[in-house]
């Protein structure tokens, strides 16, 4: 096998949830990158008690995944890192995760606001942030213990994150029409 084999095919890669076994987010993400791959572990602070102290720690912010750019026809690699359980996916095939719901996440965490795991919504108001460090970013408001929070999710996860935004900065966005249902059969009149 030539060397060129092993190099991530950049230009047919997307992003694929790649799920890993329970607290070996950091190992495959520091393997995945080794290999080549571009990796993407999201992060957020959680404070610990202890009975002697206290400490701040870093816990992922999708427990269980790494999310990885790959070429989905080659992925043998990916498969191999140690922790790696497989390719989140429909059936045998992987599915791959929309670039903006990457990016997305990206920002939030690079904002600097203080964020942690939400329940994955489908359901609520969608927003845009339209000042501070999200400008730009759509999302869903949601209202906890009286603060503002924006919620993006990554869809084929079913998993969701927050992050506490400034009720000035938020314009709501106007729901789309509703879409088409196939009925079989005859149109009802």
């Amino acid at each position: 096998m030539e060397h060129q084999d092993l190099v991530p095919d950049e230009r047919a890669s997307l992003w694929f949830a790649v799920r890993v076994r329970s607290n070996f987010e950091r190992v495959a993400a520091t393997h995945l990158h080794e290999r080549g791959y571009e990796e993407f572990s999201p992060c957020y602070q959680v404070h610990r008690k202890w009975s002697d102290r206290n400490k701040t720690i870093d816990q992922p912010l999708f427990p269980g995944y790494v999310f990885a750019r790959l070429n989905p026809h080659n992925r043998l690699h990916v498969l191999t890192a140690p922790g790696v359980v497989g390719l989140v996916g429909v059936g045998k095939l992987p599915s791959p995760i929309p670039e903006q719901e990457i990016e997305t996440i990206r920002r939030m965490v690079q904002s600097g606001l203080l964020m942690k795991p939400w329940p994955f919504l489908e359901v609520g108001q969608h927003v845009l942030i339209e000042r501070g460090p999200l400008s730009g970013v759509e999302g869903i408001l949601q209202d906890v213990k009286g603060k503002f929070r924006l919620v993006v999710s990554i869809s084929l996860l079913h998993r969701s994150v927050s992050a506490e935004v400034d009720r000035t900065w938020v314009r709501p966005i106007k729901s789309s029409p509703s879409k088409p249902v196939l009925v079989d059969g005859p149109c009802p009149v």
